[in-house]
């Protein structure tokens, strides 16, 4: 029986991964649940799921969660902060670890799961983005075993030859061929990008995921970190990479190989695929998810996507072209022009100004240590926030360069 640290449960992925989880009692105990401030969500997953340990990063929620876990006579430990997360990441009672925190916060719990060498179900693509030679380096020091979840990257892995060993050449592959669905706003006309509202932004025609990643869907950020992240997981450059934009979602991801032939994996839209092909890999087990009808299907489109329409997609091969800390610096300031869009202080069309601008501002150095990467993080982080104050101050609601009068 596999002992399980579910990273970010009460987000979708974790969702997804207790539900999958509680299909199988047999093979699967949770150690330990973590989220942020949501303590009502984990209250009633500790009841179901009664975990060992239960972590709220913010302080005052822990102290809640600990109430209310008294109250009901529950025999789990509740911890709070960063520590809490590291620890039970790391945890020597832990098998596998489902690292589901979204953003840059995700990064040093699933790091400390990697070093303590866990099988680490990868959902947090900004560990790979922010650090991605570190990273990798400590997959290899420890033998942790790194399995992808995103849909596109766990299509990708398992369409890829038995003997590839992150040597794309010496398995006889081309080209890795990045599917997306090209978001809500794939046929709608750029210069109405301005009017575009945070719940459109949030309307996945297909996918049922948070409003952050949601809106990355939008811009198709989010596939231009997959980029980044896929670099790194399949040891490859961004010009064996092709994003190609299959609104279906029904194809996450395709390999070409040198033969001609190419393999992809398909499947219906549901996060739980492939969750439930990472925890039972290298076998398969019922995941819950409802067979594709290939013939009520129909129809798979395809077509390239708009680079003019979608910038994100320029900057994140950018970023990736560039190294070092680039696409921390890319992700910090993403993440801040994306919450302040969600918060109605910025319009849509500005968070890509906004990451261009911190991206060719912010000088880019060698990702040689977890503290240079966090000092550019923080770095691009006050840049990005700069920019939306002077969009706040500025009368007619236009973003001003870094340095501007």
């Amino acid at each position: 029986m596999q002992s399980l640290t579910v990273l970010g449960s009460t987000g979708s992925i974790g969702v997804s991964t207790l539900d999958v989880i509680g299909r199988h009692p047999d093979k699967y105990k949770v150690y330990a649940l973590t989220a942020n401030t949501q303590v009502d969500d984990l209250f009633a997953q500790c009841q179901q799921f009664l975990p060992e340990v239960a972590v709220m990063r913010d302080e005052s929620a822990a102290s809640n969660l600990e109430q209310l876990v008294q109250s009901a006579g529950l025999n789990i430990e509740v911890l709070s902060g960063e520590q809490g997360l590291l620890d039970v990441a790391a945890h020597t009672s832990v098998d596998t670890v489902m690292a589901a925190i979204v953003g840059g916060a995700g990064l040093g719990p699933t790091l400390s799961a990697v070093r303590a060498g866990k099988k680490v179900l990868l959902a947090n693509k900004e560990a790979l983005v922010m650090a991605g030679a570190l990273f990798m380096d400590a997959v290899v020091e420890s033998g942790a075993q790194l399995l992808p979840i995103d849909s596109e990257h766990n299509a990708i892995f398992q369409c890829l030859p038995e003997r590839y060993s992150r040597n794309l050449d010496s398995g006889g592959v081309r080209k890795i061929l990045l599917t997306g669905s090209g978001g809500p706003f794939r046929q709608r006309s750029v210069e109405s990008f301005p009017e575009i509202t945070p719940d459109q932004a949030c309307a996945h025609p297909n996918w049922s995921m948070g409003r952050k990643i949601s809106v990355d869907s939008a811009t198709m950020m989010n596939k231009g970190l997959e980029l980044i992240e896929a670099c790194w997981l399949f040891n490859t450059s961004p010009d064996h990479i092709e994003i190609v934009v299959h609104p279906q979602s029904v194809i996450h991801s395709m390999v070409e190989y040198i033969d001609g032939s190419v393999l992809a994996q398909l499947g219906n839209p549901d996060m739980r695929t492939p969750i439930a092909h990472a925890l039972a890999w290298p076998e398969r087990m019922e995941s819950g998810v409802g067979r594709l009808d290939i013939i009520a299907q129909a129809r798979l489109d395809f077509e390239a996507p708009d680079d003019v329409k979608f910038p994100a997609l320029r900057l994140s091969r950018q970023a990736a072209e560039q190294g070092g800390t680039a696409a921390a610096i890319l992700n910090a300031a993403n993440e801040i022009a994306v919450q302040a869009f969600l918060d109605e202080q910025i319009r849509f069309d500005q968070i890509s100004e906004i990451n261009e601008q911190v991206l060719n501002s912010c000088e880019a150095v060698a990702a040689d240590s977890i503290e240079t990467v966090l000092q550019a993080d923080c770095q691009a982080r006050k840049a990005a926030q700069t920019l939306v104050d002077s969009i706040l101050l500025d009368s007619s609601g236009n973003l001003r360069a870094v340095g501007e009068d």
